[in-house]
């Protein structure tokens, strides 16, 4: 299979460093969300639903945080598709530092991602039409609403993303 890919591959292009940025910056503005509401800021649920829904507080903080952090390290690791730790693992990491990246090691799981991370946000395009969320108050469920939207474009972003990375790394 190494026959495929060449081993100097092209530079990415401007878009695709544009879009591997775009793509990791996705996850913010619904991980900030996440983190106000497992730190009891005040962001649409009354404490009530707080507690029966969410277990905050209790064990959802550290749930609301841990899948904050992780979407984002996860969203992080598109600028690797265009950057040179995406094609030589750095030195610092153990055992394999210093190794070339097998580009279908980074295309296979970044397309998986892209087709689940698509399929599984694209009903938050229709988040103001489809349903009612009656149980937040007021105002809040348009505000997630924006705060959720950007989730939609980290498939397609990631998807674009990793066909630059694969057509630069073919032969």
């Amino acid at each position: 299979m190494a026959s495929y890919f060449t081993t100097t591959p092209a530079p990415a292009p401007r878009w695709a460093i544009r879009a591997a940025h775009a793509a990791a910056l996705t996850t913010v503005p619904s991980g900030l969300w996440r983190i106000a509401l497992a730190f009891g800021l005040p962001v649409g649920y009354s404490d009530e639903v707080l507690r029966q829904d969410f277990s905050i507080p209790g064990w959802g903080v550290v749930y609301v945080v841990a899948l904050s952090v992780v979407s984002e390290a996860l969203a992080l690791l598109t600028i690797g598709l265009v950057r040179p730790w995406g094609e030589v693992v750095p030195r610092w990491v153990p055992f394999v530092g210093g190794r070339r990246v097998p580009p279908l090691a980074a295309v296979v799981p970044a397309a998986l991602g892209a087709l689940s991370l698509t399929v599984l946000w694209s009903d938050f395009l229709f988040w103001w039409v489809d349903e009612q969320h009656p149980a937040l108050d007021g105002p809040w469920q348009d505000i997630v609403g924006v705060f959720y939207q950007p989730l939609v474009l980290w498939g397609p972003l990631l998807a674009a993303v990793t066909f630059s990375y694969y057509r630069r790394h073919r032969a």
